[in-house]
């Protein structure tokens, strides 16, 4: 069956990309975190509209920067880690006695660095999933979707996302046309010059869009009863505080252990219910809503088992999800990698995006 070329609705992409996330965020093993970078640019390049900037390639430079950071941090300073395979010996430079457990320079041994670089890949995995969640779903069209309750934040978030583009484009502008004119461009004293017309074409942006949105209704008072008000604030409160102590657990093993998902289900629970509660005296109507079809469930359900499955392992300690600093290929369990290559297929049953004109 031929499928009609559109956009996927942001919503799945923006899930299949924390559920890969989280499996990234449970292991430590290079080969299936670079799985998992592998199967983020494998369906950023086959489903991303071309009308959009890929955005997956500043997290990746990003994740490079961090590796490369996190190493040579780990060179200078040491992260506490103790091997037997010396590599080469950096100048020492002595400390007070007050800083003794802190050093400068050094042995670097190549399990110390192999630690250092399996942490900071597993955080530029987990960078690469929000990525090409960004690539494939602009937040901007994620922010159409929030609930009544969060119109006000989402209608300034929309603002800022905007607008925040638009002033790189002013200053490119302004710093070509004082070219022109003769001055070199250069200097600190250049860019206080530059941001008076920056800021000036700002505001008067500002204006022109806020007398827009007030000629079409933004801005309407919302009639809610006090009760309402604080049962969806106590809500709001008691679900946050879920969400983040079962995000906590589910990125800690040590912390929260199985406890994790329990926590994140409840919380994202109650914070669902007091959306509802908020909206319940706040009603919008959509405009060319985006289908939620066969094909978003199935990139959610595999982006959510990718997740389910590293959980299940990092709870059962699964041989190979956290593997020793040694110079060898670590082992790799092979349910995770069914999981990850699973999470891959949105790059072949998802509708293509439309074609750029």
């Amino acid at each position: 069956m031929v499928r009609r070329e559109r956009l996927q609705h942001p919503a799945a992409w923006w899930l299949w990309g924390l559920g890969l996330a989280t499996a990234a965020s449970r292991t430590t093993n290079p080969v299936l975190l670079l799985l998992v970078i592998g199967v983020c640019v494998l369906v950023v390049s086959e489903r991303r509209d071309p009308a959009t900037a890929n955005m997956l390639v500043p997290f990746l430079v990003i994740g490079l920067v961090i590796i490369a950071f996190r190493v040579a941090l780990t060179m200078i300073l040491g992260n506490g880690i103790v091997g037997d395979t010396e590599l080469f010996t950096l100048p020492r430079i002595p400390l007070p006695d007050w800083a003794a457990n802190v050093r400068i320079g050094g042995l670097v041994t190549l399990e110390s660095l192999l630690y250092a670089v399996y942490e900071a890949l597993r955080l530029a995995a987990i960078l690469a999933c929000l990525g090409a969640a960004n690539a494939l779903a602009s937040p901007r069209r994620l922010l159409r979707y929030l609930p009544a309750t969060l119109y006000d934040v989402g209608t300034a978030v929309v603002v800022g996302l905007t607008f925040a583009p638009q002033l790189l484009a002013d200053a490119r502008t302004v710093r070509a046309a004082r070219t022109l004119r003769g001055h070199d461009g250069r200097g600190l004293g250049e860019l206080a010059r530059l941001t008076v017309p920056i800021l000036e074409t700002a505001f008067e942006r500002s204006l022109g869009l806020a007398a827009s949105m007030e000629s079409r209704g933004y801005g309407r008072a919302v009639t809610m009863t006090a009760g309402g008000r604080r049962l969806a604030s106590v809500l709001a409160l008691v679900g946050l505080l879920g969400i983040l102590g079962g995000l906590y657990g589910l990125l800690d093993a040590s912390a929260g252990g199985v406890l994790g998902l329990p926590l994140l289900i409840v919380g994202g629970l109650l914070a669902a219910a007091s959306l509802v509660v908020g909206a319940s005296r706040d009603r919008r109507s959509g405009y060319r809503r985006d289908p939620w079809t066969w094909t978003e469930s199935l990139t959610v359900l595999v982006g959510a088992l990718a997740g389910a499955v590293m959980v299940t392992g990092s709870a059962a300690g699964w041989n190979g999800l956290t593997p020793s600093q040694e110079a060898q290929l670590p082992a790799v369990p092979l349910p995770a990698v069914l999981a990850l290559l699973l999470a891959a297929t949105p790059a072949v049953f998802t509708p293509r995006p439309r074609r750029a004109t």
